[in-house]
């Protein structure tokens, strides 16, 4: 590795954050958010990562970067947390995206599952100071351990070590799930906020070849889910893959065939609505599972 006198100074990384938020959002779509563009600038991605040397998700694995210069981590890349379980720090892009999607407000509670060592909970809660508050929940305990050292120095945020699927105690305005799972968690909108907004991944769980302890979704979606006087109004926000629910199968396999073969069919980009039943015409559904289902009928009010 080169030397630490080849290393960019720390003034030179400011500005080389402040070009890395800016070109993130601008891929990804994301124009006029300076809140958004401050939150990534402002935020030191490399205390976030463990320790040198990093490693890039790449097509056919991992690849350690070429030098320990905090720098190069300021690009589009997935950086590996825990490789051997194919845990990532995840795509700036998508992130920036969902994020601007999410809208936080100055003083809002959110909760931020799967929270990683804390990346994105320190973006989120740049986004709500200073009054606002982020519950950052992670359910391995190495990376949550991570998070609460990396986070120490900001006071407007909780760092718990719990699974995220048994729901979450409190309201909040909004909630982002950073895992996928094969059907949503009546906890999760239960816990929104008139108004709220959670986005979650979902997506159909598939085992890495020769690696049955990484579970992905093979095909997925991110959806914006806002609670409404009428009830629950989706937005589909993109494809999505993501390492899947760290708990035992939440779905029985007819269920995942079904939620396969609906992907494979499409339309999902069509979906307006989540409902908790099984009531309604099946011809008005993109998706029916037990007891939920995802419907292309729009939520009036």
């Amino acid at each position: 590795m080169p030397t630490a006198s080849a290393h960019f100074t720390e003034p030179e990384i400011s500005v080389i954050r402040r070009a890395y938020a800016r070109q993130i959002l601008a891929v990804a779509g994301v124009t006029g958010d300076q809140r958004l563009e401050d939150a990534f600038a402002s935020v030191k991605r490399e205390d976030f990562v463990g320790q040198p040397p990093w490693r890039m998700m790449r097509s056919f694995g991992y690849q350690a970067l070429p030098s320990d210069d905090p720098a190069l981590l300021y690009q589009d890349i997935l950086i590996g947390l825990a490789p051997d379980r194919g845990v990532n720090n995840g795509s700036p892009t998508l992130h920036a995206a969902w994020l601007a999607a999410l809208a936080p407000r100055v003083g809002a509670r959110l909760a931020h599952l799967g929270a990683g060592t804390g990346y994105y909970s320190a973006i989120m809660a740049r986004l709500v100071c200073p009054t606002g508050q982020v519950d950052a929940v992670e359910i391995d305990p190495v990376l949550a351990e991570m998070a609460r050292a990396a986070l120490a120095d900001r006071i407007n945020i909780a760092v718990t070590t719990a699974s995220a699927l048994e729901g979450v105690d409190r309201s909040y305005d909004g909630i982002y799930v950073n895992f996928a799972v094969e059907r949503p968690v009546k906890a999760w909108t239960d816990s929104l906020a008139p108004g709220g907004r959670l986005i979650f991944p979902l997506g159909v769980a598939r085992t890495a070849p020769g690696k049955p302890n990484i579970r992905h979704s093979g095909v997925g979606a991110g959806l914006l889910v806002e609670r409404r006087k009428g009830g629950l109004a989706v937005r589909w926000i993109g494809r999505a893959s993501f390492i899947c629910a760290e708990a035992e199968d939440m779905v029985l396999e007819s269920e995942r065939d079904a939620l396969m073969a609906a992907f494979k069919r499409g339309g999902i980009e069509f979906v307006n609505s989540l409902h908790w039943d099984a009531d309604g015409p099946p011809d008005r559904d993109w998706f029916r599972g037990k007891g939920w289902r995802l419907c292309y009928d729009a939520i009036t009010e």
